[in-house]
């Protein structure tokens, strides 16, 4: 044991890099169970033919990206120095023992240069979840849908205050025609049509990502940052949607566009879907109703002012159409506004002389007004869904499926800050984690 020995670290032996690579290695696990063949054909026609120095070969760097993301990697410059000295990495990328790794520019100017205003990444994303859908691994009845913020590359002090066009929402053109068959209903004049103006609003936007948003939200972080709006199939927990805004974007707003996109690429046939509390909105709620889908909605406790009675209290009367307060006086219809709310007043005079109306109003004309949506009946309904045993029984699934993807993404794929600045660079980098998780998740399940 004490003997002097020879220095081995010189000696030159006959190796093969297959028998360097242990059999139950991650990356031998995702090379069987995936095919990464469709990369090649997919990026062609953004590198040119007939000119230019050599490409390196699309295929192996998208493989040196992904292993970045697969084993949290933090940096491209780190990527390549792990790659110089891990021989699994190299046999999954198709390098030998000898060959020379490329500088990690090669990876940073192909991102910036090449990939950045292409959707190369979504495609990729599409074609693993494709993949999965092959193997029978993805059923698409039931979606779980919920965001995570992700801290912009962006100092939360630098900011300037900016005046920014508010979003138009989706349903804009649907709820208009909604207020105007309900005001014709009852008997009222059409609006007269709004004047187009521009609406903005003061925010604040960073000098250094001017993508990001100042986010404020309660029980979160204040400061930029970026939302994933995620999508994940209850039957597997693969991932089938990521979608990337702005962290003071509403959860609710991207969130039918990018239902009816999933359906529309990947041929789902969801029927029904569970989201958190934050899409309990009138708009959300008609949306699932309309595309025949049994949603779940998580309860949120609405505000309330101390001393005050509930809104619950006041009963709602469906024939006649009016509400009932605790005192049995009637509050009869009024009007619908602009924004699809519809007014219930009392009776000043039966409310002159109650002896509960300070707990009722303290206006100065004595009189009490309800709003109540024109979509507030599919609002009840979905309500009654969190309720029933099917609900419970699919809400339930909620924390197993979106949010423990999102809590693995954080903890092992470098999921909590934006590595880079911009939305586009952004986005791709959420792309390429779901991408890593759905291959990690397809090869475990293959072995």
């Amino acid at each position: 044991m004490l003997k002097d020995r020879p220095p081995i670290q010189s000696s030159y032996e006959f190796v093969s890099l297959e028998d360097l690579v242990p059999q139950d290695h991650l990356v031998r696990k995702i090379e069987q169970a995936i095919d990464f063949g469709f990369i090649h054909d997919l990026v062609a026609d953004l590198y040119c033919k007939d000119n230019g120095r050599p490409a390196f070969d699309p295929t192996k760097l998208f493989k040196l990206l992904l292993l970045g993301y697969l084993f949290g990697i933090r940096s491209e410059r780190q990527l390549i120095k792990e790659v110089q000295v891990n021989n699994a990495y190299r046999w999954f990328v198709g390098f030998g023992l000898m060959d020379k790794i490329p500088d990690a520019s090669t990876l940073s100017q192909n991102r910036r240069r090449r990939f950045n205003e292409s959707d190369v990444y979504q495609q990729i994303f599409d074609e693993i979840v494709v993949q999965a859908m092959n193997k029978g691994l993805i059923k698409g009845h039931h979606l779980y849908t919920d965001s995570t913020h992700i801290k912009a590359n962006a100092n939360k002090g630098k900011w300037i205050k900016e005046d920014i066009l508010i979003n138009s929402k989706d349903y804009i053109n649907t709820l208009e025609q909604s207020v105007e068959e309900d005001r014709k209903a009852h008997g009222k004049k059409p609006l007269k049509p709004k004047t187009q103006k521009a609406e903005t609003k003061t925010t604040k936007q960073s000098t250094t990502d001017q993508d990001a948003g100042y986010m404020v939200r309660d029980g979160k972080p204040k400061g930029f940052f970026y939302l994933d709006h995620r999508t994940v199939d209850g039957y597997c927990n693969f991932i089938t949607d990521v979608h990337v805004t702005a962290g003071n974007v509403h959860d609710s707003i991207p969130y039918l566009s990018r239902l009816d996109r999933q359906v529309k690429r990947f041929n789902l046939k969801p029927t029904a879907v569970g989201l958190d509390a934050g899409y309990f909105t009138a708009s959300i709620c008609k949306g699932i109703e309309e595309r025949g889908l049994y949603g779940v909605i998580s309860y949120r406790r609405p505000t309330h002012k101390k001393g005050y009675f509930y809104k619950r209290e006041y009963t709602y009367h469906k024939t006649g159409d009016y509400y009932e307060c605790p005192q049995g006086q009637e509050l009869h219809y009024s009007t619908t506004d602009r924004n699809g709310y519809k007014h219930y007043r009392s009776n000043p005079k039966a409310c002159i002389d109650c002896p509960v109306r300070s707990q009722c109003t303290r206006s100065a004309n004595h009189q009490k007004t309800i709003t109540r949506h024109v979509w507030e009946e599919s609002k009840e309904r979905i309500n009654q869904h969190r309720l029933s045993p099917v609900g419970k029984q699919i809400y339930k699934r909620r924390k197993e499926t979106v949010e423990r993807s999102f809590a693995d993404a954080k903890e092992l794929h470098q999921y909590r800050y934006a590595r880079f600045r911009g939305l586009n660079k952004v986005k791709a980098q959420c792309l390429m984690v779901a991408t890593a998780q759905n291959i990690k998740k397809m090869a475990l399940m293959a072995a």
